[in-house]
């Protein structure tokens, strides 16, 4: 799940001529299987200072812990991550024998204009990344994405820092479907990433901050499904 909104997973965006989506401060809850254990999930957003907000997601069930924050700044439609970490456990059960912990961090330092990570890096990836103008984290991706399908801009074509490299990120629209959150029918956007083997599914309710449900699949299957329960 840890690419999942870094995307996830995203990642989800970029920064063109289109009216802002204001930032306010939310709370969403999810109701997730991952891996075929059910979890329940957090996400929240809340302002840190200034222009600069804290955007987390905390999934918890059947023994397993995945974590992702990013703190990023916001000047008008351009929103750039600062820092970010990403960390998955298995704590007790079947999931402390088939998970393998991990954690990463990674700090994007504009002024010299690069991206360091830190943790379980793989070999070689420990950086720097040159960054460029629209950057994203795999968990900003997620807001931005939101705001650009809103937005109706197109094509969503984004450039995804992590795991010490960057990678170019396109989500395709595939019409509308409807969705359930909180018992009421809606009808939402289908976006779709496919990246060789792995794929992400969003589907964006208008005047949501979140997506109203995040699928990421592996090898033509389920890894992580996140249905939106609430938001406020």
């Amino acid at each position: 799940m840890t690419r999942l909104l870094t995307a996830t997973g995203a990642a989800l965006l970029a920064f063109a001529a289109l009216p802002a989506m204001a930032i306010e401060p939310f709370t969403a809850t999810y109701q997730a299987n991952y891996m075929g254990m059910r979890a329940q999930a957090n996400m929240n957003l809340a302002q840190e200072g200034g222009n600069r907000w804290k955007y987390g997601l905390q999934v918890a069930g059947a023994g397993a812990r995945l974590e992702q924050t990013t703190t990023f700044e916001a000047n008008g439609e351009q929103w750039r991550p600062v820092s970010s970490s990403d960390s998955q456990r298995g704590e007790s059960g079947l999931a402390a024998m088939l998970m393998k912990n991990r954690e990463l961090n990674t700090t994007y330092d504009w002024n010299a204009g690069e991206a360091r990570f830190a943790g379980d890096v793989r070999d070689g990836q420990g950086g720097p990344v040159k960054l460029q103008t629209g950057d994203l984290d795999g968990m900003l991706m997620n807001l931005v994405l939101v705001r650009d399908v809103q937005a109706g801009k197109s094509p969503l074509r984004y450039r995804l820092v992590e795991d010490g490299r960057a990678k170019r990120q396109l989500f395709e629209r595939q019409g509308t479907e409807q969705v359930t959150v909180g018992g009421r029918s809606m009808e939402a956007t289908k976006v779709v990433r496919t990246d060789g083997r792995r794929e992400i599914i969003a589907w964006i309710v208008d005047d949501m901050p979140v997506p109203a449900r995040l699928l990421q699949r592996r090898d033509g299957k389920d890894h992580i499904d996140m249905r939106l329960q609430s938001v406020n």
